[in-house]
Formats: C-alpha cells, structure tokens, sequence
C-alpha cells in the first residue's frame, strides 16, 4: 500500500482489540476483500492503494485484523493508513466467523490485475472442455502438485507443454485448471514479451515470472510459444532470438527457484521449437480434433445458449465438422449460420443457414503447413 508522506499520529480505537465477546465462534478459514477507498475526501491522499506482493498484503491485514468477526458485505478498515482505508467483504467463509493465525486472506482489485499485466480471471470449469481425456488426466499431476507443493520437494513438475492443431481447447482447460485450483493465472502471447529495443525481451519476461513467484502457487501459461522460442533453422528470421531463449531458459530452468510456480507452453506445432526449450518441458501433452461423440456434445453445449430457436440435422451436422476443432464449430460453423439467418430476416437456423457456414468458412490445411501451422 502506499501514501504520501503522511506522519503517523496515536489512534483512540485498536480495531485489533475489538475482539468479539464469543470465544467460541468459529475461525475463518477464507476471507477475499476488495479496496473501497476512504470514507471522506482529503486532499493529500492517493484516490487508490497500489499492492505489489500478495503474500506480503496477506500476513499485514492477518495481523492487523486478528480476532476480528468478518461479515459478507460488510468492511474492514487499515488503520495504519491515514484516513482509514476501507475494504469490504466479498466473501467470508464461514461467513460470521472470526480471523486467525491460519485464515488465508485474498484481496481482488482491478488496479492488481492491470498491474500484473496478463493475469486473468475465467469462469471455465474443466468440465467445460469437451474430450482430451488424455490431457485432462495427465494434468492431474499439477493439481497435485498446486494443492500441496511441499509434498513433491525435488520430484515437482515445472513445465508442461500443450501442443495441437489451434481450436482444441489448450487455453480453455488451462482457464479450467487455474480456476477450479482457485491459483493466478498469467496467461501471454508469446509475441507479447517482444520488446523494441535489446534487452526488452529479457526484461518483459524475468517480470513475468518474477510476478507469478510473488503470487505463487501460479500457472504462467505462453501460448504460441514457437512464435519467440524458434528452432535454430528458423532464427534467421528474428535477430533477438538468442536473448529470448536465454531468458526462457534460465526461468524454465528454476535458477531463480520459481517454487510453486507451473509453466505450461502451448503450440500448433512442436518441431518448430528450439531443441534447447523443448527438452526443457517434462512432458508434451497432445490435443487431438474431437470425434464424433464429442462433435455432438459441442453442437449441443453451443445450441443451448443459441439466441434462436434452431431446425437443424444434427447427426448431419456431426459428419459435416469432421476434422474441424471445437473452436471452429462454434466460431466458423454455428456463428456464421447464426448470423446468416439474422442476415435474412429469420427467426430459426436451418441447415440451409449451416450449409452458407460451411461454404464460406472452407480452410485449406495444405495452405498452412511448416512453422505457421
């Protein structure tokens, strides 16, 4: 937290001695504010608080809110900043309990995301990627891992690599995976950690996971990672190559003892990636297009929250998306036909809606093989 230059001056109340008469209430074991700012203007103050460390912000309101009884939508304020600052209470569990020594204590700001660059919240459940089983299962060992790193000492996963064609749910079960483990998610394009000048790239991603190490446990996610981290026949293409790989390297590498700290690359294409970075991840996990099962179980996930009412052949449907990711049924297939009938005035899809989709949304995968895959 910051303010500016304010000299400190003797309370007449203790917040932390305003202890509940009920000692036999229960602890808290979760308690998640959010900053509401002062309760009157003066003139002096920063309009907001800046929070640099997670962990640091935990232990300080730990202490200063120690045997108090938190209540959902009511406040707690720091009295250690002049005005006292004021944070209410988004959630509290139980709620009407009391502080303890084991309470965790989280706190939610738009200004902490903008800070943080690229971590991001998600409201996917792992039940929501449709298949890769395959995947699912083996990234159990991260929810192990995350759920008690101290378990696994020298035997912890570190990095992970996703690779597949695009549209099959990479992203969205890592989205799934950090929200249901309740951890930060900093998820970047690789093109992201380009800099302009030398020396950007280094910097932009010793940041990175300098941020997630203060936030851990935490997943850093860098999808089309092959666009930074090239195999050496392609390096003549991007002059900053060599610095971006040392950078990755030394991070993936655990030199700055990232604990807790999961790194989970994702690419359409695994042979494009430098030999160095590659041997760095300890398991390549595929994802694979969806079968025919899967197919319908996506057309119907998609249709439910469809805008109109819909008249289609599913079974036809299911044969016609061979070969097509979820991502480009829903975006390529059921979009297009659903903007196509609004195009045209009607109140239902049709499979002549769905046959316009498939006309205009044809992709040559001869067209894009190599690298850019």
């Amino acid at each position: 937290m910051k303010s500016d230059n304010k000299q400190p001056e003797i309370k007449t109340t203790n917040q932390k001695q305003q202890k509940p008469e009920n000692e036999n209430r229960e602890y808290a074991q979760l308690v998640v504010v959010k900053p509401v700012g002062y309760p009157f203007d003066f003139s002096l103050m920063d309009d907001e608080i800046e929070i640099t460390n997670s962990k640091l912000f935990e232990e300080y309101a730990r202490d200063q809110w120690m045997g108090l009884v938190v209540r959902e939508k009511s406040h707690l304020f720091d009295q250690k900043i002049i005005p006292d600052f004021g944070f209410e209470i988004v959630t509290a569990k139980p709620n009407n309990s009391m502080i303890s020594e084991s309470t965790r204590i989280k706190i939610i700001t738009d200004e902490i995301d903008n800070k943080t660059e690229n971590r991001i919240k998600s409201n996917i459940h792992l039940s929501d990627v449709v298949g890769q089983e395959n995947a699912k299962s083996k990234i159990k060992v991260i929810t192990k891992y995350l759920e008690n790193p101290q378990s696994f000492g020298p035997w912890a996963p570190k990095n992970i690599l996703f690779y597949g064609l695009p549209g099959t749910g990479k992203t969205m079960l890592v989205k799934g995976l950090a929200n249901e483990l309740e951890v930060p998610l900093y998820l970047v394009k690789a093109t992201s950690l380009i800099g302009e000048h030398v020396g950007d790239a280094s910097s932009k991603i010793h940041d990175l996971f300098k941020k997630a190490s203060e936030n851990a446990p935490a997943i850093i996610f860098i999808d089309e990672i092959d666009a930074i981290a090239l195999h050496r026949s392609f390096q003549s293409l991007r002059g900053d190559v060599s610095e971006i790989v040392n950078s990755l390297l030394t991070e993936m590498d655990g030199i700055s003892e990232n604990e807790s700290v999961i790194t989970i690359g994702a690419t359409n294409n695994p042979t494009s990636l430098d030999l160095a970075v590659r041997s760095r991840f300890e398991e390549e996990i595929e994802f694979t297009l969806p079968d025919e099962n899967e197919r319908m179980t996506i057309l119907k996930n998609n249709l439910k929250t469809m805008p109109l009412e819909h008249d289609l052949d599913l079974e036809k449907l299911v044969k016609l998306t061979k070969g097509l990711s979820g991502r480009d049924i829903k975006e390529k297939i059921l979009k297009t036909a659903l903007h196509n009938a609004i195009s045209n005035d009607s109140d239902i899809i049709t499979m002549q809606n769905i046959d316009y989709a498939l006309q205009s949304s044809k992709i040559k995968n001869q067209d894009i093989k190599g690298m850019f895959e």
